[in-house]
C-alpha cells in the first residue's frame, strides 16, 4: 500500500469531494429516486435473471452508483457479469447514491430494504467514503456504520463491507481514527471484509476517469475481479 499513500497524499481534499456529489440529489425523495432510477437503468440493460436468483445488494456513494459511466458499465453490472461467469444466478442491485455520507446512506437503509420484493441474500457495503473527504468526525464515521451493520445483522442479512482510508493530506492523526473503523466494525458485527475498495486501481491512472478518483469501466472491471471471488464466497456458503 505504500503507493497509495504516496499518491493519496498529493491528491486535493476539495477535488474528490466536489466529484463525489457531483450532481447528488437532496433530501430523502431524492435519493431513493435515484437509488429506484439506478436499478431499474442498470437492469434494462441486461437480461433478467433467473427467478431463484441470489439478490444482492450494493449499497454506497458515487463508487458503487457508477459515477459517470453507462448504466451497463457500473459497479454493479459489472459484478453481476462476474458472478454469471461463476454460474453463480445472481441479480445485483445498484443502490449507490452519489454524494453519499455514511449518515446519508443510515437514513435511506430502511426504506431501501424496504421496499424490495425479498430479503436481500447479501448487502455489500460501501460507504465513509465522503466523511472523509468532508473531514466529518471519524467517531461519528464509525457510529453510522455500526448502526447500519446492526440493522442489517436484525434482519439476519449477510454484509461484505468494503472499507476506504482517508486522504493522507487530513493529517496523521485523523488517518489513525479514521482508518480501522471498518476492519474493526466487521469484527464486532461478523461482516466479511475487502479492506480497501480502491485496491489495485488507484494508482494506476488507466483505470480511472479524468478526476483521478472514480474508476472507469476498466477500473470497474478490475475492482469486480478482486471482490468478486469474496461474493462468490459470501453466496455459496
Amino acid at each position: 500500500m505504500t503507493n497509495f499513500w504516496r499518491y493519496v497524499g498529493l491528491l486535493l481534499l476539495a477535488q474528490w469531494a466536489v466529484a463525489c456529489s457531483d450532481g447528488a440529489p437532496a433530501g430523502d425523495a431524492a435519493e431513493n429516486g435515484t437509488v429506484a432510477a439506478n436499478a431499474a437503468a442498470t437492469q434494462a440493460t441486461r437480461p433478467a435473471p433467473a427467478e431463484d436468483a441470489r439478490l444482492v445488494i450494493a449499497f454506497g456513494d458515487s463508487l458503487y452508483a457508477g459515477y459517470q459511466l453507462a448504466p451497463n458499465e457500473g459497479f454493479a453490472p459489472a459484478l453481476e457479469r462476474a458472478l454469471q461467469a461463476r454460474n453463480i444466478s445472481a441479480r445485483v442491485v445498484n443502490a449507490g447514491v452519489s454524494g453519499d455520507t455514511s449518515a446519508a446512506g443510515l437514513q435511506r437503509l430502511a426504506f431501501t430494504l424496504d421496499g424490495l420484493d425479498r430479503s436481500p441474500d447479501l448487502v455489500i457495503l460501501g460507504l465513509g467514503g465522503n466523511d472523509a473527504l468532508r473531514g466529518l468526525s471519524p467517531a461519528e464515521t464509525r457510529r453510522n456504520l455500526a448502526a447500519i451493520l446492526a440493522e442489517l445483522r436484525r434482519r439476519q442479512i449477510p454484509v461484505l463491507l468494503t472499507g476506504m482510508m482517508a486522504p493522507r493530506n487530513m493529517g496523521a492523526d485523523y488517518a489513525a481514527q479514521f482508518d480501522p473503523i471498518y476492519a474493526d466494525l466487521a469484527r464486532e458485527y461478523d461482516a466479511e471484509l475487502y479492506p480497501f475498495f480502491l485496491d489495485g486501481v488507484i494508482t494506476r491512472p488507466e483505470l480511472l476517469q479524468r478526476d483521478g478518483m472514480h474508476p472507469n469501466a476498466r477500473g470497474v472491471d478490475a475492482i469486480v475481479a478482486r471482490v468478486a471471488p469474496r461474493v462468490a464466497g459470501e453466496l455459496e456458503s
